[in-house]
């Protein structure tokens, strides 16, 4: 019984959108829109913007150059250059502070490809250190910010810098366009979601924002290889049973089987480790039982319930996103802005301090998309304890654990502790490089077929390559509203429109905040997202409520509301790993996302206006 239900699923799983052909009468909508978009004369907000991103960079070396050593960048000598080149991209992260540009070293440099030999960087660094008092320092990264912020003007560039503005700005056009191409190709799957991923590319190889030799390396990213690898042992865990025996630990305590309690117990688990382990890993972890719970709740009586199969799939997505927040080591957004509001302001948040403002977010949150998820969804089947008889006598079958089952626990594990240890170790120079977690996932595939776990027909087979691609096409994507300025020029430009409508400040400015953010992470991946939008948040915040509580509250709102990447696919790399199980759909996230993402905003504007407000935050005055 189970064998045949498995082999519906199969089949339903391969005729869904990947067997679809384009359909023109909608995907014409996107494409007119992309066409229009690019033909539009340039706004220009989009040309201060390009000024900023193109002539910008240069204009600050120059004038950190003139005014310290009082020669023009191209003149200067190295360890003169390179101190400029630090404190430019120190003021691009929001780092004004002369303590934190002596904390630079090589391997920072190397990170930001700013070269940097050892007497150089001493040199440099001595010089900060002996010769610029912190005043002095902070004055004129303060400078430099304002001159590459408000102090070049398009109309007063010369023509050499006006093409490279106007260049900037074209990309940053292409990069709008490609944003509303993708977004209405997701939302009405007028094609493949996999070929939407390879229009980006074309699209920005046409329009000449990158070079044909250039855009292929694109696509690879350390987190393309983490789902990548986290496919392929998802499919070496179904293979042996592994899956099997783990499900079965976790719910053969629950008296009442029922397909809310094990959804509650998915959330209950999920949502708090997200804080502490990669959100990535937990969905990787947790998607082989959830596919397995499906498939064996199935009965003669009821073949199929795709309402159950997407009820789970999207439970685990959710509880990975939900529980980021918690803690700083649950998402890169939440350390970007707290080194962002220590660099920009010297105010700390403490990893304590931080789980203890944002634990009631998640407390609360954990109930609502409980219930959220099994309200949108209407299953069928109610009771899995027919899975978990089915699961006890397949278990019983196998007998005692094999070798194939041991080696793929064991490596797993291995794995495991290499994704939670991996960048402490790096960071106490235990290991010299940095490994990243794509690259221990795809190590750890590859030690499945060494020892003869799998072959290569098993990940041929079971491994959705096409959301591969798809989340490939998800970076490139982002990587372009980010490099760009395109993110940056989105933010920007809400910001400016709602400050005539007397909501620029208090609880109305972090809400138009919050929903810009919540907005934009959606389309790229939240690190980018929070490190695009924390510095403009967090410079207006210094603006309007300077000295004030405000400050870390809109630092800890931003990197909670990043994510809030509820509705798209591509806004999270747990969607996308969800997505592999192939019992989803680009639309079912938005059942779930759009009302998840509006009650998402409207408590964490609650928690800061009342929690928040009222505790206060160390000895800062309130705002």
């Amino acid at each position: 019984m189970a064998v045949k239900a498995e082999t519906k699923q199969a089949e339903k799983k391969q005729a869904r959108g990947y067997d679809k052909y384009v359909d023109w009468k909608i995907f014409f909508i996107p494409v007119v829109l992309f066409a229009v978009l690019l033909a539009m004369p340039t706004p220009e907000g989009m040309k201060d913007v390009g000024t900023e991103y193109r002539v910008g960079p240069a204009a600050v070396k120059n004038y950190i150059t003139t005014t310290f050593f009082g020669t023009d960048s191209y003149k200067s000598e190295q360890w003169q250059l390179l101190t400029a080149q630090i404190m430019e991209q120190n003021m691009m992260m929001g780092a004004f502070t002369k303590d934190r540009f002596l904390k630079r070293d090589a391997k920072w440099c190397k990170k930001y490809n700013i070269t940097a030999d050892s007497k150089n960087l001493d040199q440099a660094k001595q010089y900060v250190e002996t010769q610029v008092p912190e005043d002095r320092f902070k004055e004129v990264m303060q400078a430099s910010f304002d001159l590459r912020r408000n102090g070049l003007q398009y109309d007063n560039l010369n023509e050499k810098d006006k093409k490279a503005a106007d260049e900037g700005a074209w990309q940053l056009k292409v990069a709008i366009a490609i944003a509303v191409f993708v977004v209405i190709c997701f939302l009405t799957e007028c094609m493949p979601l996999p070929g939407v991923s390879f229009c980006t590319g074309l699209a920005l190889v046409f329009t000449g924002v990158v070079s044909r030799s250039d855009v292929a390396g694109l696509y690879w990213d350390d987190a393309v290889w983490f789902i990548m690898g986290s496919l392929m042992f998802a499919a070496a865990f179904v293979k042996t049973g592994v899956d099997k025996r783990v499900c079965l630990m976790m719910f053969k305590k629950l008296a009442v089987p029922s397909v809310k309690w094990i959804t509650l117990v998915l959330f209950v688990i999920i949502a708090p480790l997200a804080g502490f382990i990669s959100d990535h890993a937990l969905a990787a972890m947790f998607l082989p039982i959830g596919i397995l719970l499906y498939q064996n709740s199935l009965t003669k009586e009821i073949p199929e319930d795709p309402e159950l199969s997407k009820l789970l799939m999207i439970a685990i997505a959710m509880a990975c996103n939900i529980g980021g927040p918690v803690a700083p080591s649950g998402g890169a957004r939440n350390v970007i802005m707290i080194t962002y509001i220590n660099d920009m302001f010297g105010m700390d948040i403490g990893y304590l301090q931080w789980i203890t403002y944002c634990a009631p977010f998640l407390l609360i949150m954990i109930p609502v998309t409980w219930f959220m998820v099994n309200w949108r969804f209407k299953v069928k089947i109610h009771s899995l304890e027919p899975a978990m008889d089915q699961l006890k006598r397949e278990i019983d079958k196998m007998g005692g654990w094999n070798k194939k089952q041991v080696w793929a626990l064991i490596i797993f594990l291995v794995m495991l502790f290499g994704w939670l240890t991996e960048q402490t170790f790096y960071d106490k120079g235990i290991i010299p490089i940095r490994l990243g977690i794509g690259v221990l996932a795809m190590a750890g595939a590859v030690a499945y077929l060494f020892a003869g776990v799998v072959n290569w027909r098993d990940y041929h087979e079971k491994v959705d390559w096409g959301v591969v691609w798809l989340y490939a096409g998800a970076i490139i994507f982002g990587r372009t509203l980010d490099k760009s300025g395109a993110a940056y020029w989105m933010a920007r430009s809400a910001i400016d429109v709602i400050s005539p409508l007397g909501i620029d400040s208090g609880l109305p400015l972090m809400a138009v905040c919050n929903g810009i953010t919540s907005l934009m992470t959606n389309l790229m991946a939240d690190g980018p997202c929070a490190a695009a939008v924390g510095p403009v948040t967090l410079n207006i915040a210094g603006l309007v409520h300077p000295g004030t509580s405000f400050l870390p509250f809109i630092a800890m709102s931003t990197a909670i509301s990043s994510s809030f990447a509820y509705c798209l696919i591509i806004g999270t790399p747990p969607n996308a790993i969800v997505y592999a199980s192939g019992y989803l759909g680009p639309k079912d996230f938005l059942r779930v996302g759009i009302p998840l993402w509006f009650f998402a905003n409207i408590l964490l504007m609650v928690i800061a206006g009342v929690y928040w407000s009222v505790r206060g935050f160390g000895g800062l005055p309130g705002f």
